[in-house]
């Protein structure tokens, strides 16, 4: 069969049903070459050149996440972060960036430093009140539109073909952080975004043991080559071991994702109405103000990541959080095991994160073990 007519599940699984020419091996091998010959001509018929180009580790991982995101490329980088400003740093002094005010913080902050450091001018619209942005952008001078679906910790979804219409109509890219949905609930190409982000550090590689980004386009054009100059340039390029480790993460993807994906369904609809929690924040539930919105756009689950706000406020939360037996308490998401975090503490001063809400990546454990854990946890309130 051809690769074209096989299902995302099939192709992950079998790493783009690569098989080693020279061993048979039905593992990839790691290149860890920096460097590749040149033939008499002074030329480089096999491609390869440089490893902060290209290595050919990177390769099969770059072709699955193109496929699974239905795009016309991808590039893998060296971390989250490194893939979120790839963009960014192709903006020249007075181009205008509009950005949804909640997102991932760090990248927040770095867009704030960004901006005033290279004169970039930058609004941030009210992800609550997504209309707001039509006030804000500025046609012929906005360059991107970034938003975040679910967004982190509050798990609002921005309606990815509303942005589209109306980032395109100003003549500008919308970007998409689509880490907490994955390819495997949400494609947001096919909702007219042009650039696709992940943390690969999380869902994709879904093993707490690897740092990377990826970003995947719609067209192979003039400003995605930009982009790759950018990650040969600044350097931001990933090591061959963990390239190969992201698409050994990625074989089991649909698996990890609609489990936690579960799990988490079961645990927000379990504590919905709880004594002890003001509100449950999760997209899969029909009480969310995104809940519309996650099912125009998001397929086959509404993802791992959920938030308690906890009566009691910011003593009762962190008090929860320090009680959890089986529920870790460590920053980062999309892994096997389950994990909690105190949001507001973490992002400090000037956050917009309620200091009673927990964040909480739900793992692909046994529900019902995770439910008595947060069960015996709230008792202690």
């Amino acid at each position: 069969m051809r690769n074209n007519d096989l299902k995302p599940e099939t192709l992950a699984a079998q790493a783009m049903g690569h098989i080693d020419e020279t061993t048979g091996a039905v593992t990839p091998p790691i290149h860890l070459a920096t460097t590749y010959e040149r033939a008499p001509d002074n030329s480089y018929p096999k491609g390869y050149i440089y490893t902060r180009n290209e290595n050919p580790t990177y390769d099969i991982a770059e072709e699955l996440l193109a496929r699974l995101e239905n795009g016309a490329d991808a590039m893998i980088l060296a971390s989250g972060m490194s893939a979120a400003v790839a963009p960014f740093l192709t903006l020249r002094p007075g181009d205008h960036i509009l950005a949804a005010s909640v997102m991932y913080w760090g990248l927040r902050k770095w867009l704030i430093g960004f901006a005033e450091q290279w004169q970039i001018d930058l609004d941030f619209f009210d992800a609550g009140n997504p209309e707001t942005a039509t006030a804000l952008i500025k046609p012929g001078k906005t360059k991107i539109v970034w938003i975040e679906t679910p967004s982190n910790p509050l798990w609002d979804c921005l309606d990815i073909a509303w942005f589209a219409q109306l980032t395109h109509g100003a003549g500008a890219r919308l970007c998409v952080d689509s880490t907490c949905a994955t390819p495997v609930l949400s494609r947001p190409i096919e909702h007219g975004a042009d650039i696709v982000m992940h943390s690969a550090t999380k869902y994709l590689n879904g093993h707490s043991d690897v740092l990377a980004g990826a970003l995947i386009t719609s067209k192979d054009d003039d400003w995605w080559r930009r982009i790759r100059r950018v990650r040969s340039e600044q350097g931001l390029v990933i090591g061959p071991f963990e390239s190969w480790l992201l698409l050994r993460g990625m074989r089991t993807l649909h698996l990890r994702v609609r489990k936690a994906s579960e799990n988490a369904q079961a645990i927000a609809e379990h504590f919905h109405n709880h004594p002890k929690i003001d509100s449950v924040l999760y997209p899969g539930l029909p009480t969310h103000p995104a809940h519309e919105v996650a099912l125009k756009q998001m397929d086959g689950g509404f993802g791992g990541m959920l938030s308690l706000r906890i009566k009691g406020g910011e003593a009762a939360a962190v008090k929860v959080a320090a009680n959890l037996q089986l529920i870790h308490r460590a920053t980062s998401l999309g892994g096997v095991e389950s994990l909690v975090e105190h949001r507001a503490s973490i992002e400090g001063e000037g956050t917009p994160v309620p200091s009673d809400l927990l964040r909480f990546s739900i793992g692909i454990e046994d529900a019902g073990d995770l439910i008595q854990d947060l069960e015996q946890a709230l008792a202690t309130l």
